[in-house]
């Protein structure tokens, strides 16, 4: 919170929360605000909660193609806020971009002829990045909500059926069903956080991650 008090930009990402805070922080202080959720062809969020039915899946930034619009957004800003430093943010700005097409055409590469791979996971934060690589996810939860008994036995039959060997789950949850399930069909818990250095480490981090399957 102090850090968000003195910051003279801030980046937003579209989540519901930071329509409650920027307002709270905007009447301590002015800031510029950098929309880096605009420009995207959000999906539905189908595994949101019954009372948030219709909200658009927020995590544009798992993504490396759409984390160039991201980057993109921002860089704009930058040279709007600092114009004095334009040659150091447009060669930032290359660097990064040239980073995500490389990233990008790796992930291409691992997942080659893997088109439909499903994989378990608790949270389902990963629509777009299994949208941009033919993937599919898995989610445990249901509605923000750890899996009744009943559920939770058919992902057990599930994953044995289709033959998932790791569950992954981010450290924000717990991973209470996720090592249940794990246990049942002696498969192993993946650790991923989808906001541990948003963007392009947590990209890595699914590449090597993904390595498992």
């Amino acid at each position: 919170m102090t850090a968000l008090l003195k910051a003279e930009i801030y980046f937003a990402i579209g989540v519901p929360f930071e329509n409650v805070w920027l307002k709270k922080i905007a009447m301590e202080r002015h800031y510029r605000r950098g929309d880096t959720h605009v420009g995207y062809n959000k999906t539905e969020d189908k595994y949101a909660k019954r009372s948030d039915h219709g909200i658009k899946d927020p995590h544009i930034w798992l993504s490396p193609p759409l984390v160039k619009i991201q980057a993109r957004h921002v860089f704009n800003a930058l040279l709007f806020a600092d114009p004095g430093h334009r040659s150091g943010h447009e060669a930032n700005f290359k660097k990064f971009m040239e980073r995500l097409d490389n990233l990008d055409e790796e992930l291409k590469a691992i997942f080659k002829g893997k088109t439909g791979l499903l994989f378990l996971v608790f949270h389902p934060a990963w629509g777009y990045f299994v949208k941009s690589y033919g993937l599919m996810q898995l989610p445990i939860e249901a509605e923000g909500k750890e899996p009744k008994p009943t559920r939770l036995r058919e992902l057990i039959e599930y994953t044995k059926k289709n033959n998932i060997r790791v569950v992954f789950v981010q450290p924000q949850f717990s991973s209470k069903s996720a090592k249940i399930i794990a246990n049942a069909i002696g498969g192993q818990v993946g650790f991923v956080d989808p906001l541990h250095r948003i963007g392009w480490a947590i990209c890595v981090r699914w590449r090597e991650s993904l390595r498992q399957l």
